[in-house]
């Protein structure tokens, strides 16, 4: 429990570093090996590519969405405290941006640095790289979906109000798929621009 493991190409251990409660965040790594992942435990870390802790950033709850890196230096993820945030390389924080619900669903970044996530409280939101909100689009349920952009921009995810959305780079509605059910699937596009979710 609380463990994430560092494994070589043939299976064996490398490292496991231990945090204080379960990790459900699945972790990003930096070009510089730096791995990032939220726990349970209220807390975002940063550990070095042999183990080692490098920062360890406190929040008010559950950090279970999955970070995305911004070529910016920043590090951005969503927390159950109801927090987006984003923090510099060094641990410190850039700016927090409120929501009304809590935050598991992971962030995409635009080509030109918007961040794209949802909430529990029912909304997709875009942000510009320096946390001014630029829209938010109202769905009828939580989102936990991750979303996924495609090469023009467009962004795709899905709300527990059984609708899968697509959304235009200004956030007006693009077109959206009833789904039949719940859906808490994260998008993907194929190559050929395909979109599969379940």
């Amino acid at each position: 429990k609380g463990k994430l493991w560092a494994l070589n190409p043939d299976g064996t251990r490398k490292w496991v570093f231990r945090a204080r409660n379960e990790i459900k965040s699945a972790p990003a790594v930096g070009l510089d090996g730096t791995v990032y992942f939220g726990s349970r435990d209220c807390s975002f870390y940063a550990v070095r590519a042999d183990g080692g802790k490098l920062w360890e950033f406190r929040t008010g709850a559950w950090v279970d969405s999955s970070p995305a890196l911004g070529t910016n230096g920043a590090v951005y993820f969503g927390s159950w405290d109801r927090n987006f945030y984003a923090l510099n390389a060094d641990g410190t924080k850039r700016w927090q941006f409120a929501t009304l619900g809590e935050i598991d669903a992971s962030p995409a970044i635009g080509t030109d640095g918007t961040i794209y996530f949802g909430s529990h409280d029912k909304k997709f939101y875009a942000l510009a790289p320096d946390g001014r909100e630029k829209w938010a689009f109202t769905t009828g349920g939580p989102i936990v979906s991750s979303p996924a952009l495609n090469k023009d921009q467009c962004v795709y995810f899905t709300s527990v109000d059984g609708w899968f959305y697509a959304l235009n780079p200004d956030g007006r509605l693009r077109w959206r798929l009833h789904t039949g059910g719940i859906t808490e699937s994260s998008p993907v596009i194929g190559l050929d621009g395909t979109i599969y979710v379940g």
